[in-house]
């Protein structure tokens, strides 16, 4: 390691630039949920915990979306497609 760094030329913020879509927030989440999704994010090998959660939120918003007949057919097919 160096004795001295020269940061005159640095820039603070993110080091990885936020997508245009996303939108920083803060929320508050009981504490097992974070910690269920971070184990989620850690067994898989490696991710975002934030993205996890992000993805599931937008799931639960589908499946909110799609009227009741579409949902029994959808599950219908996929169980036929699985049994055969």
């Amino acid at each position: 390691m160096k004795t001295e760094y020269d940061f005159s030329s640095a820039k603070r913020g993110a080091v990885v630039p936020v997508a245009s879509n996303k939108e920083r927030i803060t929320i508050r989440l009981d504490r097992d949920l974070v910690r269920w999704f971070r184990q989620e994010v850690h067994d898989a090998g490696g991710g975002n915990y934030q993205t996890l959660i992000n993805k599931a939120l937008r799931e639960h918003i589908e499946s909110r979306r799609e009227p009741l007949e579409e949902t029994l057919r959808r599950v219908m097919r996929e169980e036929l497609h699985a049994v055969h």
